[in-house]
């Protein structure tokens, strides 16, 4: 898990003019040169009461620097799960005092950065996407996980399962389709072995799906059991995503979170083959994954937009009956992940 400063008050209820969050480094040195604006574009969307989230250096030190009334348990909360917030200090003057941010991850962090794999899309962008995504809900995130309740996230693309572990660590169900069957062989050994060496109380299970006497695939199954809490889970079909609302039934989610193929690296399919852009996947998938999500829910999707204007994904949400937000706040996530890749996310509702 993040952990928090060492020493310093939790400052509840304590006017703070000026507050200055530390980023976490992060693998990948890309990433980590765009991670700031990143991050305050995450911050100023998912941290309740602030707007003016910017960039500052103090002593040769890079942080994002937030003007708030008070440092109130939900403010630090919302701070805390920031993709890639490590501390957190109130601004005296020349003085920087600590302030400790909570432990808001519900499990430890190696469940998702353990696995190394070319084309895995990077921790802190996922946490980033999933945080983004989830902020534009209808219902609030916050009072439902208050009340005990966990959210169910479908990635239908999910690959390895970088999105449903990172919603684990968020306290959030993952389910996902994906048509690469040894990918999601990985991901089951993966997590099995994790659970088991963590020795946390747990079932993990991977079963053959039949359909009218016929064998279509597999679905794996896990459960973790926390001491006094609601159990989490994973459940992932291998499939086609176009086929997602029949292998999940009548099912529905708080929310639906991908990462698009690139093209590049990632491929996608279409009825004639491998397709280098996204588009004509995305074009048939949207609707299917649109009837999959509960009214109020939130769709997050990240994709290169080498081979898809943002305009042109836009409209396919409006078609596929979704509303896509995209005010200033919304349009300050493109960033290069290489020569090829120009990555960008967007968000929709189901009103």
């Amino acid at each position: 898990m993040r952990p928090g400063p060492a020493s310093g008050g939790t400052w509840k209820n304590a006017r703070v003019p000026t507050c200055l969050i530390l980023l976490a480094p992060s693998a990948n040195h890309v990433y980590a040169g765009q991670a700031p604006a990143l991050s305050a574009a995450e911050i100023a969307l998912t941290c309740p009461g602030v707007q003016d989230v910017r960039q500052t250096t103090v002593a040769g030190i890079d942080y994002l620097e937030l003007d708030v009334d008070e440092l109130s348990e939900p403010r630090l909360e919302a701070l805390s799960r920031a993709s890639a917030s490590l501390a957190c200090f109130a601004r005296e003057g020349d003085l920087l005092r600590p302030v400790a941010l909570p432990a808001t991850d519900l499990v430890d962090d190696d469940l998702v950065t353990i696995p190394k794999y070319q084309g895995k899309t990077n921790e802190q962008f996922t946490r980033l996407l999933v945080n983004v995504t989830l902020s534009a809900l209808r219902s609030s995130p916050a009072a439902r996980r208050d009340s005990g309740e966990r959210l169910s996230v479908l990635d239908p693309m999910c690959g390895r399962g970088t999105t449903l572990t990172t919603c684990w660590l968020a306290g959030h169900n993952g389910f996902g389709v994906e048509d690469d069957t040894r990918a999601v062989e990985a991901m089951a050994a993966h997590l099995s072995t994790w659970l088991r060496r963590k020795r946390l109380k747990h079932t993990a299970r991977t079963s053959k799906v039949r359909r009218e006497g016929r064998a279509i695939g597999q679905r794996f199954d896990a459960e973790l059991r926390l001491p006094g809490a609601e159990p989490l889970t994973i459940g992932v079909f291998t499939g086609d995503t176009r086929d997602s609302a029949s292998l999940w039934g009548r099912r529905t989610f708080d929310a639906i979170v991908t990462d698009a193929p690139y093209g590049v690296v990632h491929g996608s399919h279409t009825g004639s083959g491998k397709d280098r852009s996204p588009a004509a996947l995305l074009a048939e998938a949207l609707p299917v994954w649109a009837g999959q999500l509960r009214r109020g829910g939130a769709l997050g999707l990240s994709w290169n937009t080498h081979g898809l204007a943002r305009e042109d994904l836009l409209a396919m949400f409006v078609k596929a009956g979704l509303e896509p937000l995209d005010g200033a706040e919304w349009s300050r996530f493109s960033h290069r992940v290489d020569s090829s890749i120009q990555r960008d996310l967007a968000v929709a509702v189901k009103a």
